[in-house]
C-alpha cells in the first residue's frame, strides 16, 4: 500500500492548498494534522502537490557523476589500515564494515570512464583491489555477492517555501525526500535523523499554526541541515573534476568552488596537526557542518600554521596502481 493522492482541507493561507491527509493506493483515506513525507529518494511529493493545485517546490537535480562497483564479503572483519574512503587517482575506494561479520568493498569511478567499465567483471575488479596495498586484505573473506554495479544516482535538493511563501501547508518532507546526495560519505541516515529533530523542534514551537510550522521548519532546515548537502555537493564536484582530469592525462586544477578548495586544504593539513585532524573528524563523523568548522578562528590559525609547516613538503602518495596500470588491469 502506498500514497496515491493528497487530501485537502481548509486553507490556512489564501491561495495555498492545505494538506489534510492522504488517500492510499487501495482507496483508504487517512486524515492527519500533518503529513510527513519520509519516502526517500523516490519521493513523489512534487507530483502530489501539483495534483492538488499547489505550485511546485523549488528543485535542483543532477546525476552525481559516479558509478559504483561493489562486492560483499563475510568472515573475520578486516583490520583498517587506510581510510574508509580513499581517493586514488581516477578511482576511489570505499571499505565499509557491516552487520554479522559482513563488509563491502567498492570501487567508484567517474561515469563515462569507458575503459573502467570492465571493473564490473569479477576478475578485473579483484585484480584492481589486489593492486591497492591498503585495501587488498579486505578480499580475505567469503564473497557473498557478485560485483554489483550502481549508477544514475541523483543529487537532489528541494525547498517547499518559494519566494517566501509555502507551496502548501500540512505537508513537510524530511531526509532523502527533501534532499539526497551520492552515498559515498555514508551520512544519509545521520543527516535524516538530524532533520527529523528539527521537525520535532518546529512542531513544539508552532504545532498549532500550519503556516508558521512550515516556515519555521524551512528556516531550521536551511540554517542547520542544508549546509550538509551543500558541502557534499561541493566536495563531490571537485573530486569528479579531478577524476576527469586524470583520466584525460591533465594535471588537476584547484577547485573553483571556495568551500571545496578549503576542504582540500583542511584534509591536506591534518598530518601536520592533531587538532586539525580532530576538526576534520567533526565533519567526517557528521557532528559539525564543514562551513562552521572552517569559520572558527582557531581552525583558521591552525590551517595557516599547517600551510607554513608543509609548504616545502610534498604530500606522500597513497599506494596503488597508476592510471596506466589500472587500464591494463581493466582490459
Amino acid at each position: 500500500m502506498g500514497v496515491d493522492t493528497l487530501l485537502i482541507g481548509a486553507s490556512a493561507i489564501d491561495g495555498v492548498p492545505h494538506v489534510a491527509g492522504v488517500c492510499t493506493s487501495n482507496g483508504d483515506e487517512l486524515r492527519a494534522d500533518l503529513v510527513v513525507d519520509a519516502t526517500g529518494r523516490q519521493s513523489r511529493s512534487p507530483q502530489w502537490l501539483m495534483a492538488i493545485g499547489a505550485r511546485p517546490p523549488y528543485e535542483e537535480q543532477e546525476d552525481c557523476g559516479f558509478t559504483y562497483y561493489t562486492r560483499y564479503f563475510r568472515g573475520v572483519q578486516p583490520q583498517r589500515v587506510g581510510g574508509a574512503l580513499t581517493p586514488l587517482g581516477s578511482i576511489s575506494l570505499l571499505t565499509l564494515p557491516g552487520d554479522r561479520d559482513t563488509w563491502s568493498v567498492t570501487i567508484f569511478v567517474a561515469t563515462g570512464d569507458q575503459p573502467l567499465k570492465n571493473l564490473r567483471h569479477e576478475a578485473q575488479w579483484m585484480k584492481a583491489i589486489r593492486a591497492c596495498p591498503l585495501q587488498a586484505h579486505w578480499l580475505e573473506g567469503e564473497p557473498i555477492s557478485p560485483v554489483l554495479a550502481m549508477s544514475g544516482i541523483a543529487d537532489r535538493y528541494r525547498r517547499f517555501v518559494v519566494d517566501g511563501r509555502p507551496v502548501a501547508t500540512g505537508l513537510v518532507a524530511v531526509a532523502d525526500a527533501w534532499a539526497c546526495t551520492n552515498p559515498s560519505a555514508g551520512r544519509g541516515l545521520t543527516v535524516g535523523f538530524l532533520h527529523a529533530l528539527r521537525l520535532r523542534d518546529a512542531l513544539r514551537a508552532h504545532g498549532d499554526d500550519p503556516r508558521a510550522l512550515v516556515e519555521e521548519f524551512d528556516r531550521r532546515t536551511e540554517a542547520e541541515i542544508t549546509p550538509w548537502y551543500e558541502a557534499q555537493i561541493a566536495v563531490d564536484r571537485a573530486r569528479f573534476g579531478e577524476m576527469v582530469a586524470l583520466r584525460e592525462g591533465r594535471e588537476p586544477t584547484p577547485p573553483a568552488n571556495d568551500l571545496a578548495r578549503r576542504f582540500g586544504g583542511l584534509m591536506s593539513s591534518i598530518a601536520a596537526s592533531p587538532d586539525l585532524f580532530r576538526d576534520a573528524l567533526e565533519y567526517i563523523g557528521t557532528v559539525t557542518p564543514l562551513q562552521e568548522i572552517l569559520e572558527r578562528p582557531a581552525v583558521i590559525q591552525r590551517l595557516a600554521a599547517a600551510r607554513e609547516a608543509l609548504k616545502d613538503t610534498p604530500r606522500p602518495p597513497i599506494p596503488g596502481p597508476t592510471r596506466s596500470q589500472l587500464l591494463q588491469i581493466a582490459s
